[in-house]
């Protein structure tokens, strides 16, 4: 199924569809890039092998450059910017990733700009390593903006201010800082990245696919409802996942495990998954 992308590689195993970029020399993302992430999106969405999706680079210096300047020169200028009233391929393709119904996982080892770190800003966990990620919006130095929603992402992660100091000063942000600010889930040291990212994507592979989708989904709806409508809807999916076949064998199961007791109760986390 993922054999013909030219940018990608794709291994899927215990659920996990780990796609690795590798378009030396440095991860530019060109429209081929762009293409091969519009289909294995497609593709990825549909296929009922894979309960998570983890994004990684072959070349430990660069997730994804940014996008490659030369097309956007061969851009079109000559009639006026006009308002088409619907996103631009771009924003389609990164729409994808953040509306799948399976969890987007983004392992960030080095650097990541432009519409590379638009693409991360889309999937649903970005992390990165301590000393080696840096995050940069390099565009108005170019005298453009980011154009791949970055000047509305990126405000709804660290907030406006924070995103006016990223986009406008085009200054590297360090892995410790993007923690802090919200820009990364997790600053992890070199060694620990890979692992970390592995453990956790296998742990929610490991979980039901429909309570994964539907509690994606209600989170999704922060974005779009007010807090009312966003709670009536959580209390309408919530009710859905009751329904879900194996779900109340599933809560039983847990009750005679020793679910509810204390000295369950306090190690929660390895009784309810697999370890990450």
């Amino acid at each position: 199924m993922y054999e013909e992308l030219t940018t990608l590689r794709v291994d899927v195993a215990d659920r996990v569809a780990v796609a690795t970029i590798d378009a030396p020399p440095i991860n530019v993302m060109t429209v081929p890039m762009l293409v091969d992430l519009m289909r294995f999106g497609t593709a990825v969405a549909d296929d009922d092998e894979v309960g998570v999706v983890v994004f990684r680079s072959a070349d430990p210096d660069f997730f994804i450059a940014h996008f490659d300047v030369e097309s956007i020169l061969a851009m079109p200028t000559d009639e006026p910017a006009e308002r088409s009233g619907t996103p631009n391929g771009f924003h389609r393709m990164c729409e994808i990733y953040r509306t799948m119904p399976k969890p987007t996982i983004v392992e960030i080892a080095g650097r990541v700009g432009g519409g590379g770190n638009e693409f991360a800003m889309a999937c649903d966990m970005r992390f990165g390593a301590v000393g080696r990620t840096i995050i940069n919006q390099m565009e108005v130095p170019l005298g453009i903006l980011p154009g791949g929603g970055g000047t509305q992402r990126l405000p709804r992660l660290v907030g406006r201010g924070r995103a006016l100091e990223i986009i406008l000063g085009g200054i590297d942000v360090d892995a410790v800082t993007a923690e802090r600010w919200g820009l990364l889930n997790r600053a992890l040291a070199p060694d620990e990245l890979t692992p970390y990212v592995d453990g956790l994507a296998r742990r929610i592979a490991s979980f039901p696919p429909e309570a994964v989708a539907l509690a994606k989904e209600s989170v999704g709806n922060v974005d779009t409802m007010t807090m009312a409508d966003g709670l009536a809807e959580e209390a309408h999916l919530f009710e859905r996942t009751l329904r879900i076949p194996g779900t109340a064998e599933r809560m039983r199961s847990f009750l005679e495990r020793g679910g509810q007791t204390r000295e369950t109760e306090l190690n929660i986390a390895d009784a309810s998954g697999p370890s990450i």
